[in-house]
């Protein structure tokens, strides 16, 4: 019994290492992309950002020059940087919020037994398939101070009152335009994960609070927002990294204008690399961009582990 246990034994360690041989094979080509196609461009990102680097240095060859925290503190001394930040922040904040309640809201209404729920399902994505750039454009025209249609129902609800509606060349409006935007594009995606969730909601559960006297306001704060709070904890993060590093709409719809009322860190990093040809003070903005948003998700997610305890 002893030798059948022992033989069985070394069977079974020989079948698990070759298991563990095998699941690494599988694992070793994701690894190696994710080392050779991320890890490594950040650290050399990062380590350019100490350099005066520009392009001159990659056409003659020669290695940039370290020059310690010198493309940080000619950033924050020009203002740019600052205003980037938060300019970048006030549109993440804005966006996510907005593109939660709506996706929400559409969410609800895509969940209960209205008409023609499966058409609009259909065809809610049409929005998110369309390219970024391309969204851009198509808000441009919309926006168009001349001919364009947003200008054109302006009119016709105010009665030809407003004649000038220059939303993309104003500095105080410029923003708000390319956040509705973003919203347009990102709004369908959001809509479908929450949906999904929100289908996974135990209907016994309801019944037995409805049963209680709990309205509906009651049956959502306290059932559907708990049920769904893992599928609303991925829907919100995703939508803080899109927004985060979004940068096609902003270069196609203002370049980060008017008056740099729409620079953020992604437009700032992209002008100082290929404008100005600084590499170095480029690889600085991202550098900063991507702590910033390690930072404002793991704050996100402090708050959310909290608000699941509670």
């Amino acid at each position: 019994m002893e030798k059948k246990t022992r033989v069985r034994k070394i069977h079974m360690t020989a079948r698990e290492r070759n298991d563990r041989i095998f699941a690494g094979a599988l694992l070793l080509p994701s690894v190696l992309i994710t080392v050779i196609f991320i890890l490594v461009p950040v650290v050399d990102s990062v380590l350019k950002s100490f350099l005066d680097y520009k392009v001159k240095n990659i056409i003659s060859g020669v290695p940039g020059t370290w020059n310690h925290f010198a493309n940080y503190i000619k950033l924050f001394n020009s203002g740019k940087l600052g205003m980037a930040i938060v300019h970048t922040l006030i549109f993440v904040v804005g966006v996510v919020v907005a593109q939660f309640l709506l996706g929400m809201a559409l969410a609800l209404i895509l969940n209960s037994n209205v008409r023609f729920t499966r058409f609009i399902r259909s065809i809610m994505m049409a929005p998110w398939v369309v390219p970024t750039i391309i969204s851009g454009l198509i808000w441009m025209w919309m926006y168009q101070p001349q001919y364009g249609f947003l200008k054109f129902l302006i009119q016709q609800v105010t009665g030809g009152m407003v004649t000038d509606f220059a939303m993309l060349n104003n500095p105080a409006t410029a923003m708000l335009g390319i956040a509705i935007a973003a919203l347009w594009k990102q709004i369908p995606l959001t809509t479908l994960l929450l949906l999904s969730g929100l289908a996974n909601v135990s209907e016994d559960l309801l019944e037995a609070a409805t049963i209680d006297g709990a309205n509906s306001v009651g049956r959502f704060f306290h059932i559907t927002i708990p049920s769904i709070m893992s599928v609303i904890k991925i829907t919100v993060s995703m939508s803080i990294i899109e927004n985060f590093k979004q940068f096609p709409l902003f270069w196609t719809m203002t370049g980060g204008g008017p008056d740099n009322a729409t620079t953020t860190l992604a437009i700032l990093s992209y002008r100082e690399a290929f404008v100005s040809n600084n590499l170095g003070s480029g690889a600085a903005v991202t550098t900063i961009w991507m702590l910033l948003m390690i930072v404002v998700v793991f704050v996100y997610n402090r708050i959310f582990k909290n608000v699941e305890m509670d």
